[in-house]
């Protein structure tokens, strides 16, 4: 008898990778994820994605399919866009990019020539590599100029910006941050584009579901193309977006199709219009409140150790959902802490600070609260793990207390399940 491949559970059709995911669900229960890059999209997100819309080719946009039978899916898309202009006030939404990085190249595509300049963020000093690492396509296609922090508070320079601006008069400036723990002054950053005659893109993809719960200033009204992930803070599917203005939609969505890919993800675009939805409501706002709580207590109690030895944190606390911990007068590196919250069950990645001295192995660990919050977290867990992680990184760990803090961080992953329905005994 052949088996029906259609309608066969992936336990039937291929068990290694079933068990694969399951085993991907475990280490996800089981431990505390805290990469600020990392979220978790909800059942109903995840239910979108994994939909029948995979199953449909929709190259181009609604009412202007190259394939028929996209009548449903021009509404999905349709839904998604208006779902995004309203959650952050702008006059055009793109839905379609695939990631981030690709939103930002169509971006850049849409409003530059090759070999236009662009004045972004330093990657060492907190930027994306988009925004003009020297080995990204931002610095093959373009000529990127570098602005910094300041290494007396390790805040963005605007003066330095503003004198950037000046002398190279870029075609886009660049304002947005991969590793950054303050609000960003966009009236500034529009001032000096406009001085320069430049445009001016902010790449929001880490704080945009903090823009949406109104606990960051909104960057929309400022740039002229506001690019985001719809993952991390926004805990969507894992995408990209473009916002932008009215004059320039037919330039963006140009860039994007046929500019940069064929076919979009119908399914992706199904779960991006669920999860503007969600971030639409007082639940998603409450847990932005309690995400940005949970790491202005880390850092409060890191920054309250009374050891010189020990781990401080950069800028003196965030803004945000995430904290630089500072490690460079600690006999840690930022892989060698990286590893101790491993032990303990504690996910985060390590990172090169500003003027760091030790940029192979990196003096910084990024923190973020974003997915804890989503599993409902709220300030009494945040103190407790805080109180772990402070411990977990001083310069002398024995096992001892390596197995006391395990046995913490376990406890709080287990009063805080992620997917309970999902998991194999149960279902």
């Amino acid at each position: 008898m052949m088996m029906d491949v259609l309608g066969a559970d992936l336990q039937q059709i291929d068990p290694e990778i079933a068990d694969l995911l399951d085993a991907e669900l475990g280490r996800q229960e089981s431990t505390l994820d805290m990469v600020a890059s990392e979220g978790f999209a909800p059942l109903s997100v995840m239910q979108a994605q994994g939909s029948v819309l995979t199953n449909k080719y929709a190259q181009g946009y609604p009412g202007k399919r190259g394939y028929p039978g996209c009548e449903y899916v021009d509404l999905v898309e349709e839904a998604a866009a208006r779902r995004a202009r309203e959650l952050f006030g702008a006059e055009h939404a793109n839905v379609q990019p695939h990631s981030g990085v690709q939103a930002n190249a169509v971006a850049m595509m849409a409003l530059l020539e090759p070999g236009d300049t662009i004045l972004g963020l330093d990657v060492a000093h907190g930027g994306h590599v988009t925004h003009g690492a020297p080995d990204s396509f931002a610095a093959r296609y373009y000529n990127p100029i570098a602005y910094h922090v300041r290494e007396a508070d390790c805040l963005v320079d605007m003066d330095e910006v503003e004198a950037l601006a000046r002398r190279h008069r870029p075609r886009l400036v660049v304002a947005g941050w991969s590793a950054y723990t303050r609000q960003l002054d966009f009236a500034r950053f529009r001032a000096i584009a406009d001085e320069c005659g430049a445009y001016l893109m902010v790449d929001m993809a880490h704080f945009a579901g903090l823009v949406a719960a109104g606990l960051h200033p909104s960057p929309v009204r400022h740039a002229d193309v506001v690019t985001s992930t719809t993952h991390k803070t926004l805990s969507g599917p894992r995408g990209g977006i473009v916002l932008t203005t009215r004059e320039l939609a037919p330039r963006i969505d140009a860039a994007l199709f046929p500019g940069h890919q064929g076919g979009p993800l119908p399914h992706v675009i199904a779960a991006k219009a669920v999860a503007f939805t969600i971030a639409a409501t007082p639940e998603f706002a409450d847990r932005q409140h309690r995400t940005v709580a949970g790491a202005r207590q880390i850092a409060k109690k890191l920054l309250a150790s009374d050891s010189a030895h020990e781990a401080s944190v950069l800028t003196g606390g965030t803004d945000v959902h995430l904290l630089l911990v500072d490690l460079r007068r600690s006999q840690l590196d930022g892989l060698h802490a990286q590893r101790r919250l491993l032990d303990i069950g504690v996910t985060s990645n390590h990172r090169r600070l500003p003027y760091d001295p030790r940029p192979r192995t990196n003096s910084g660990l990024r923190i973020g609260t974003a997915g804890l919050a989503t599993r409902g977290f709220s300030v009494p867990e945040f103190e407790l793990l805080a109180g772990a992680i402070h411990d977990a990184l001083r310069p002398e760990l024995d096992q001892q207390t390596v197995g006391r803090l395990r046995s913490d961080v376990t406890m709080l992953a287990r009063r805080h399940p992620v997917y309970p329905t999902l998991r194999r005994d149960h279902v």
